[in-house]
């Protein structure tokens, strides 16, 4: 996901980087596909090492996920713009393709700077599609109020520009399969419209959060407007799309709803690795009970082959509590029914001894 938020394709500028740094002629022909529906195709042949071939197919940013066959000439003449002495436009494209570039490898030189130029070249995909929505922004001060234009940058990802005098306001529709995760975006939100509001953050576009459509967007198709999480506005006046703000306004735009969701995700991350050594703290004053518990009750010399003994040390708390109860109980009914007759005989001898009377009585008579 970190991938979306870099201008230039990581494995496109790898491959370039290893044409421009081998040593010795090297014959490529690579087929790299990123985010679903992008393709690249870089050709290397070793007769000519210092030419490379780069093909790209990629939707466009418009009112839906259409597919060209051709770009529009001022794409064209943005992307030859970038590095003129470098790149160059084969016309006709490759079959299947809607852009396919002649990169000269001869005049890119040898040094640190060889990779800024090549990380240059890798984000000609970003070049792109942000020169669309340039051309949108750069008329921000045209006066009036036009209809919303829906762009399409990903599948079911859908935000508006509207028009309006001295700015333009930019709508994302937020929606969210758990719920989890629209309680995480939902509270996020809140704190970006607070945070993005104050004095601190003066200089960045006024942002709002509304659970409900703003009212800019009426008229607009239901499904479009039905959402579980609201909807996120940014404004954005002359200051932010002026020189190199520009493309920094272009490109948080396109990528606002991956770096939701990479918040989201890293947020639910970091929810569930609290959850889980809180879970490990409270537990572990019972497993520290238990282990003590163990230890007083474990004998000091364990005999060989003492199977009792080992049951016994095995032995659960619970089971142990109830085997000791039980043993008790029995030793009582036991010792109730034994019968010390010495004992209880000295007893009545020593503390019940009865006055002896004879069994015949004499009678003296008196004269």
């Amino acid at each position: 996901m970190m991938a979306c938020f870099e201008r230039a394709s990581p494995a496109l500028r790898e491959i370039l980087l290893k044409i421009h740094r081998a040593e010795r002629p090297v014959e490529i022909d690579y087929h790299v596909h990123e985010f679903g529906s992008v393709h690249y195709h870089v050709q290397c042949s070793a007769s000519d090492p210092h030419c490379a071939y780069l093909s790209l197919s990629t939707p466009l940013l418009s009112r839906g996920l259409t597919f060209s066959s051709h770009l529009p000439e001022h794409i064209l003449e943005t992307v030859n713009g970038v590095f003129p002495r470098i790149i160059e436009t084969i016309e006709p494209s490759q079959e299947g393709y809607q852009l396919t570039l002649k990169l000269d490898f001869s005049r890119i030189p040898h040094s640190k700077a060889s990779t800024k130029i090549i990380t240059e070249i890798s984000s000609v995909r970003a070049v792109i599609l942000s020169s669309h929505l340039k051309e949108i922004l750069t008329k921000v001060d045209s006066n009036g109020m036009y209809k919303p234009i829906k762009l399409v940058y990903r599948p079911s990802e859908p935000f508006f520009l509207i028009k309006q005098q001295a700015k333009i306001t930019a709508v994302f529709p937020m929606r969210f399969k758990e719920n989890e995760d629209v309680v995480i975006a939902t509270s996020f939100f809140q704190e970006l419209a607070d945070v993005g509001n104050s004095e601190k953050c003066r200089k960045a576009p006024r942002c709002i959060w509304s659970p409900i459509p703003p009212p800019e967007l009426r008229g607009e198709s239901i499904e479009d407007l039905c959402t579980n999480c609201g909807f996120v506005t940014f404004d954005i006046t002359s200051r932010h799309v002026e020189g190199k703000n520009l493309d920094k306004t272009v490109w948080n735009l396109l990528n606002f709803y991956t770096f939701v969701k990479y918040y989201v995700k890293s947020t639910r991350g970091f929810i569930q690795r609290r959850m889980r050594l809180r879970l490990e703290k409270l537990i572990r004053p019972l497993h520290d009970d238990v282990d003590v518990d163990q230890e007083d009750r474990r004998p000091e010399k364990k005999a060989k082959g003492c199977k009792r003994v080992k049951k016994w040390i095995n032995a659960s708390k619970s089971k142990i509590v109830r085997k000791r109860r039980k043993l008790m109980n029995k030793i009582k009914r036991i010792r109730f029914r034994i019968k010390i007759h010495s004992f209880v005989g000295r007893f009545r001898r020593r503390w019940l001894k009865l006055p002896k009377f004879s069994r015949v009585t004499r009678y003296i008579k008196l004269e």
